[in-house]
This record gives C-alpha cells, sequence and structure tokens, in this order.
C-alpha cells in the first residue's frame, strides 16, 4: 500500500509516498480503508521534533513514529479478535497512528461511527480539533450559558469547531480572526467578530467570561486586562505557523501558574485528549446539524507535503484534509 512516511526531522521536504507493507489489525484494533484524514500542528511539530524536549519520547535523533496522521475516517476492512463493536463494512471516524496512508489501524475505543449526512472529508477533520474545542470549553473553561466568550483565532481547525460548541453551550461567542474570514466566522455562529488587523482584543473595553486562545499573540497580563475578576483565560498547544521553543512554552506555563495563585482569574494552559465519548458527542452534534465542518483545501495523499507547508504558513480557514476518495 502507499503510505507517506519520514525518517529523519525536518522540513515537509521529508515527508515521502512509499509503498509499505499493509498492516494487520492487533487484537484490540481494526483495520481501515483509509478514505479522509486531515492535517494538524502537532503533525508538523513531530516531524520538525520540535520542541526538542519531545524528542526524548519521540526518538533523539531520528523519530521513533515514522507514520505521520492523527485524525481518520473510512470503512472497517478487517476486525482483531477481540474487537467487538465494528464489523468490516462500518464507516468510522477518530483517531489513529499513520493516517496518511491507504490503510491504517486503529484502537476500537478510538473510533465511533460516522454519520450518515457527513462526508467522509468531514469526519475526518473532527477528532483532534474537536477534543481540543470540547474539553477545553467543558472541562477547562468550566463554559456555562449566557457567558461572553472570545475566541483568539476563531478561523482555524480549532477554532472553528470551538465557535461552534461554544454557541451550543449557550454562550455568547466573539470571534477574532483576520479581514477574509470575518463572514466566514460570523456564518458558524459567532455573536460579535473582531477583525485583529483592525483592532486589538486586549485593548477594548469589553470584559470575557472566558478566553479561549488559540494563537498566543498575547502576553498574559495583557489578556488578563479583559477578563472578568473571575474570568478564566484557556491555552490550548501551539499554532501551526510558529516553532516552538521549550524555553518559551515553559515560560508561560509557569506564568499561568504564578497568575492563577496571584489574582482572581484563572490562567490554564493544556492539551486536549483522545476520547471515544467526546466523538460520540461529536456524532450527535453533527448528525442533528448543530456542527458543521469547514474545509479550506484538500489534497492527494502525494500532497502531503504540500498540505503540511500550507498548515505551517498559519492562515489555513478551518481543516485542510487528505482525500484518497
Amino acid at each position: 500500500m502507499k503510505a507517506i512516511v519520514y525518517h529523519r526531522y525536518g522540513s515537509p521536504d521529508v515527508l515521502k509516498c512509499e509503498e509499505i507493507e499493509k498492516p494487520a489489525a492487533g487484537d484490540d484494533e481494526v483495520l481501515i480503508k483509509v478514505r479522509a484524514a486531515s492535517v494538524n500542528p502537532a503533525d508538523a511539530h513531530l516531524m520538525k521534533g520540535r520542541p526538542y524536549i519531545g524528542r526524548l519520547v519521540f526518538g533523539l535523533r531520528k523519530p521513533k513514529l515514522t507514520r505521520p496522521g492523527f485524525d481518520v475516517a473510512g470503512q472497517v476492512e478487517a476486525v482483531g479478535r477481540n474487537a467487538t463493536q465494528f464489523k468490516p463494512g462500518d464507516e468510522v471516524f477518530g483517531s489513529c497512528r499513520g493516517a496518511f496512508a491507504e490503510y491504517a489501524c486503529a484502537s476500537e475505543s478510538a473510533l465511533v461511527m460516522k454519520p450518515d449526512n457527513v462526508t467522509f472529508e468531514q469526519a475526518a477533520s473532527v477528532p483532534v480539533a474537536a477534543y481540543t474545542a470540547l474539553q477545553g470549553l467543558r472541562d477547562k473553561g468550566k463554559i456555562q450559558p449566557g457567558q461572553k466568550v472570545l475566541i483568539n483565532g476563531a478561523a482555524g481547525g480549532v477554532g472553528t469547531f470551538t465557535v461552534q460548541i461554544a454557541k451550543w453551550f449557550g454562550a455568547d461567542v466573539t470571534g477574532v480572526c483576520s479581514t477574509r474570514n470575518v463572514n466566514m466566522v460570523r456564518s458558524i455562529g459567532a455573536d460579535q467578530v473582531i477583525d485583529y488587523t483592525q483592532q486589538d482584543f486586549t485593548q477594548g473595553t469589553q470584559r470575557y467570561d472566558l478566553i479561549f486562545d488559540l494563537v498566543s499573540n498575547h502576553s498574559l497580563l495583557a489578556c488578563r486586562r479583559v477578563l472578568k475578576p473571575k474570568g478564566i483565560y484557556l491555552g490550548a498547544g501551539v499554532g501551526p505557523g510558529s516553532t516552538p521553543s521549550m524555553i518559551g512554552l515553559l515560560a508561560r506555563w509557569i506564568a499561568a501558574l504564578v497568575l492563577s495563585r496571584l489574582v482572581g482569574q484563572k490562567f490554564v494552559m493544556f492539551m486536549a485528549k483522545r476520547s471515544q465519548e467526546d466523538l460520540t458527542i461529536m456524532h450527535e452534534l453533527m448528525q442533528a446539524g448543530k456542527v458543521t465542518t469547514v474545509i479550506d483545501r484538500r489534497y492527494r495523499l502525494s500532497e502531503v507535503p504540500e498540505a503540511m507547508r500550507y498548515l505551517e504558513e498559519g492562515h489555513a480557514r478551518g481543516k485542510v484534509v487528505i482525500t484518497l476518495e
């Protein structure tokens, strides 16, 4: 089968489309015939081996994980002997390792059925972005109906889900994005939209119960100015257009911890976790038409390097999808 592989850290040039052996499902796994996958900032960071401390886990001199891609949607081809939730032919979506390939194996606990009214491309766009949006708002942000929520980076892959999920929770949503994305962010439910090329949200007069920062282009002190006295600032990961340093990441995490102890507001940095329960929630929201996927560009399997380059520019509107249909 064809798959994207890389054997050294570096730019998207290290990604190669090669012929490799088709995998076999483990006891608790299913083998998926991949119909679509999506690109995430985590793919780019692992490809580059940044931040460097991550190489202690993923390989010091060369990567241990040579198959990129986490988000997947496709048809079940075969099931392991202990797998009972799915059968061959089922259309599923969720998380796996090595999604940029014609076939991939995934734990059955990392998958759910694809809604009938959603395409494979739309379903493949969901997992990592939706985990981040849903877990951030619900678990870390403690979002409540009627709260004022600002989403910095509202037009990106995570941001477009965050806007819609925040509206589902009943919040009053302000999205921050560039000029070309204002209408799109408004169309997916934002009550107010701030064009960051015209206005700095940290200099405004509005105060927010929750700031969900997906860009990290303002200091925590600047964001604190527009938080309510008991408000929560939530930072999630590192954007696709940045090259994180360990010192920079640690400094922001430490600053968040210190500020939370000194002031009434909370500053929380987090990374989302895989959750079949949350995938099920997204299945229901998409089936009911309450959440829709925003797809910017589609690439073929052989074009994954180009897709990664585009994502790294940091201006993708919604999700970047790899299609094998």
